[in-house]
């Protein structure tokens, strides 16, 4: 499973196995429900916190990198349509392209040093901003790379940066990407440690680097967290696993936020503000005020009407030397159409018994 092929046009380098698949205190009502909202759209992180001199200042909003061109160098007539309100007349659906990487994505180029995205997922806020849908695409998915053949998925960002990479989602998906977001992992350890650590559920007890994380509970502090988001073997389920770590631990750092006492400490709140907008970087399209008046549309999210997919898996197998992983088209086609009417969080049961592939060893 350490072999690699690291020629242009053929299989991307391969990383491993591809992935197999307390009480809460009173507090402000708006501001909770403002947290929920921007952490849907940077994957279940906050961007910004409501309320008062804490609602999206430049403080903040001035701290997020923009990223030039992501969108100016595809075919307009090529792409696909809006996708169409669930309630007719009403505002828009939004669509986000969130990808990890593991180093700081740059400004210029919103690609990370090495070109590799180590996550990809889809964030869906719906029409009447009540619902909003996260759905991850495994990085070793076998798909096809306008211009550049059938490759993995992250080939594409590696290949052409952020403007191939949403070439490539759109085309496998045949839903509009409206904006793009950078997430770097190892900025959001500060985060981690701003919140005074975060727990996350183990499922078997694994090892990376000079830590052993074992089955059940397990409190990360910012550099065990930097070492189990980034672990690539040892896992039962590979990149299904990895999948399922992100999407857990910003789930858990998504909690924290709210059963620790950020919100009643001025300076631990400002410091993970700025380390969670630090983290980030969104396409120039999306100004602050753009920002700021989709934020205040999302005050009525609950936590509760966020739901985190998978896109559906075939199977597994080889490609030349790398691990890879095959979609599943015809489930997929379904997972997309309702995304593109708007209505997935309203089908989300159709998907939630999906089974995992076994993972070759």
């Amino acid at each position: 499973m350490d072999s690699t092929d690291e020629r242009e046009g053929s299989v991307l380098v391969d990383d491993g196995p591809p992935a197999a698949r307390p009480p809460r205190h009173p507090r402000p009502r708006g501001l909770r429900r403002l947290l929920v909202a921007l952490g849907v759209l940077v994957g279940v992180f906050v961007l910004v916190v409501g309320g008062g001199a804490w609602y999206l200042t430049d403080r903040y909003a001035g701290n997020i990198d923009r990223i030039a061109d992501v969108f100016s160098g595809l075919d307009e007539d090529a792409r696909p349509a809006p996708a169409t309100p669930a309630v007719p007349g009403g505002a828009e659906p939004v669509t986000f392209l969130l990808v990890g990487t593991d180093t700081r994505a740059t400004a210029d180029e919103g690609i990370a040093a090495g070109g590799r995205s180590d996550a990809i997922m889809l964030a869906r806020l719906s029409g009447d901003r009540q619902h909003a849908q996260l759905v991850s695409i495994p990085r070793d998915s076998w798909v096809d790379i306008p211009g550049r053949g059938v490759n993995k998925i992250n080939a594409a960002y590696a290949f052409g940066g952020p403007t191939l990479l949403v070439q490539t989602v759109e085309q496998l998906t045949q839903v509009r990407i409206d904006h793009y977001v950078a997430i770097d992992f190892e900025g959001i350890a500060q985060v981690t440690d701003d919140l005074g650590g975060v727990d996350v559920v183990v499922a078997e007890t694994t090892s990376n680097g000079p830590y052993t994380f074992p089955a059940g509970v397990n409190h990360l502090d910012g550099d065990q967290a930097r070492w189990y988001l980034g672990q690539r073997y040892g896992l039962a389920g590979g990149d299904f696993d990895r999948v399922r770590r992100q999407q857990q631990f910003l789930e858990a750092v998504f909690s924290q936020l709210f059963t620790a006492d950020t919100f009643t400490d001025p300076g631990r709140l400002d410091s993970a503000l700025l380390a969670v907008t630090d983290a980030v970087a969104v396409d120039e399209s999306l100004d602050d005020s753009d920002l700021l008046g989709l934020v205040y549309s999302l005050r009525g999210l609950q936590p509760e009407d966020v739901d985190s997919f998978t896109a559906p898996v075939l199977g597994t197998g080889r490609e030349g030397t790398a691990s890879v992983v095959y979609l599943d088209e015809v489930n997929g086609e379904r997972m997309w159409a309702y995304l593109n009417y708007d209505s997935l969080g309203q089908n989300a049961d159709e998907f939630a018994a999906q089974a995992l592939p076994d993972v070759p060893r």
